[in-house]
């Protein structure tokens, strides 16, 4: 793909709308009936833990077909020492530009300029066929795990930095901005702002059902 062909930027709040509904289509009955990662995006905005520094769309011919965008997370160790580091999603690119490379100039973009922040490690969930071609491995290799030493399938590591992370017992820890999803109410009146769409049933709600449920021994 020649780099003359797109523009990577950050987001403006013109772009508002435009990535919401970017979202809600390249999301809508994916991962369940529905979708939520439009809102998720709303309101993630707002919050303490957004990094808006990390905040990138991608244009093709003037229209915004792509979006990431970043909060911080933590990882803490056995001692209780915390480490700041970064989770990203959601990450989202219009259907019909999906499969031709834009997810992952959007990733190898932000990477670059997470390292210039001073950022060494991303651990995100996700599906481990979209993103071990970008580097990252399960969290089992770097021992970061959850609360009560569980290792999830879905869990995945990236170090920005080689040998950054030295082996030590890790907790992840994801930003409270996750929280802000379990209000139903407000997520209803906010997508009734978006033209109707159906929810319905496809295979790929049972292949996230299978790896976010998965674990490592």
């Amino acid at each position: 793909m020649n780099k003359n062909d797109y523009i990577i930027r950050l987001e403006t709040s013109a772009d508002y709308r435009t990535v919401e509904n970017i979202n809600r289509e390249a999301f809508w009955n994916l991962s369940v009936p529905g979708a939520n990662e439009h809102y998720f995006a709303h309101v993630m905005r707002n919050h303490a833990d957004f990094i808006p520094e990390l905040d990138f769309v991608i244009e093709v011919g003037g229209e915004v077909i792509a979006s990431i965008m970043y909060t911080k997370s933590k990882l803490i160790d056995e001692s209780g020492l915390e480490k700041e580091i970064l989770s990203f999603g959601p990450i989202c690119v219009l259907p019909e530009y999906q499969r031709m490379g834009y997810g992952k100039i959007l990733i190898e973009h932000s990477f670059e300029k997470a390292v210039e922040m001073g950022y060494d490690t991303v651990v995100i969930f996700g599906n481990p066929d979209n993103y071990v071609s970008r580097g990252f491995k399960s969290s089992s290799k770097y021992n970061i795990c959850l609360e009560g030493d569980i290792f999830p399938a879905a869990l995945l590591v990236r170090e920005l930095r080689n040998g950054i992370l030295d082996g030590r017992r890790w907790y992840y820890h994801e930003s409270h901005v996750s929280e802000l999803l379990n209000d139903e109410e407000k997520f209803a009146q906010f997508d009734a702002e978006f033209p109707p769409k159906v929810k319905a049933w496809q295979p790929s709600q049972e292949e996230f059902y299978i790896h976010s449920h998965s674990v490592i021994r």
